[in-house]
């Protein structure tokens, strides 16, 4: 049986780590568990947790900071920004459900350690962009600190950008300083009828190319778009081109007809205004339009470059039964396969490497996550430098032992 240690403060943790070094004992990290289910599985007498680190540390909304515990969950900090019409421009995922969670109960902590961006990525950039400083707890039982208050800190290593997507294997992240945008006023959102992917990306790519300041671009087939919670995407009966727009009234009104404009061109448009807007971006962000995940089905989270998406899809779905979802105008794929006995693994790994592409296995069965690599082999140079960041932050290797990449 595992035992679990919740601790409250970073000295706490550093006596936990210590003691498990000298025992050399390994160390499962985790916030409340919604991501469990990604990475590979691990063996360890010792799981802690950071959800006892769950405080708000210092917010200040007319300097766009706020500081809070890795335990906060995005829910309860939503709540906090939301008061000052405020929000978390890079969009953090909520995956919980997908992977047999509760909504609304990943952490912080848990979304900057996998790096998770959702649709607005395109504009705003990735959660690393927006973590400005952190401190931790190394494999050494050492606090250590990086960044600061303010975007412009150049003092000492940006060890932000190596702890975002480390997946809990370098350090215990236990205050985590991120920045905070205005939210927008007014948010809009042109829906293409499109059953073709390539059209589709040509239909993004245009908008994106335009001067209207698209902050959402995603493609949606049919079989997805019929499961919508919005009538208007539900009901359009073909596959759907959505590109977002958000900004003051005045302006997305303005960009928005303009837009019409430009891509009426490629097929019928509906329009969704402020409130359908958001419902449709949060089932795209939290990836809810696939249909239920049995235990032979998987779902892959792929990075491409746009103009090879659409051609990569295709070259899977002659190889598993699938469903596809692009977004980030085509950069990014989430990939649902039905059924298929290696969850498609060889094909996608194959078709992903030969175009430099990322893919990860987000859901998937243990037996899957124990026998094919969950996150993108990494080439021999590179494989040796994260060796040598993980000896340096985790010179025993206690921390998520193994998660990412064997014997790492």
């Amino acid at each position: 049986m595992t035992k679990t240690f919740s601790p409250s403060s970073a000295d706490e943790i550093c006596g936990i780590v210590a003691e498990a070094g000298s025992a050399r004992i390994p160390l499962e990290v985790a916030g409340n568990g919604t991501r469990r289910g990604i990475g590979r599985l691990m063996e360890t007498k010792y799981c802690l947790t950071t959800s006892a680190l769950s405080g708000l540390l210092l917010y200040e909304p007319e300097e766009l900071v706020v500081r809070v515990g890795p335990g906060m969950t995005i829910a309860n900090l939503k709540a906090h920004l939301d008061q000052n019409s405020q929000m978390l421009a890079f969009e953090p995922p909520d995956l919980g459900p997908l992977l047999g969670a509760e909504p609304e109960q990943g952490t912080i902590g848990g979304i900057i350690a996998g790096n998770f961006s959702g649709p607005r990525r395109i504009k705003a950039g990735a959660a690393r962009d927006h973590f400005l400083g952190v401190e931790a707890v190394s494999g050494r039982g050492e606090i250590f600190k990086s960044g600061g208050r303010v975007v412009k800190n150049v003092t000492g290593y940006d060890l932000c950008k190596l702890l975002a997507g480390s997946w809990g294997t370098l350090g215990i992240m236990t205050e985590i300083t991120l920045k905070v945008l205005p939210a927008p006023e007014s948010t809009r959102t042109i829906l293409v009828a499109c059953d073709n992917s390539p059209e589709a990306v040509l239909v993004l790519t245009n908008a994106l190319a335009s001067p209207h300041d698209i902050s959402g671009a995603a493609w949606v087939p049919k079989t997805a778009a019929a499961r919508s919670s919005v009538n208007y995407v539900s009901d359009i009966g073909a596959g759907i081109a959505a590109i977002r727009i958000e900004g003051f009234r005045s302006s997305t009104g303005a960009r928005c007809d303009a837009l019409h404009k430009l891509v009426a061109e490629f097929g019928q448009t509906e329009e969704l205004h402020t409130h359908n807007s958001a419902i449709f971006w949060e089932e795209v962000q939290n990836v809810r339009l696939f249909p239920p995940i049995e235990s032979r089905d998987a779902v892959w989270r792929i990075s491409v470059a746009p103009s090879a998406s659409a051609v990569l899809v295709e070259k899977l779905r002659a190889e598993m039964e699938l469903e596809a979802i692009l977004d980030w105008g085509g950069g990014l794929i989430w990939l649902y396969v039905k059924g298929s006995p290696d969850a498609g693994s060889s094909a996608i790994r194959t078709l992903v490497g030969s175009i430099s592409g990322h893919a990860t296995l987000i859901s998937g069965s243990d037996k899957t996550r124990n026998l094919h690599p969950v996150f993108q082999p990494q080439s021999d140079p590179i494989q040796k430098l994260t060796r040598k960041l993980k000896t340096a932050f985790d010179p025993l290797s206690i921390l998520n032992p193994g998660r990412m990449f064997e014997g790492i």
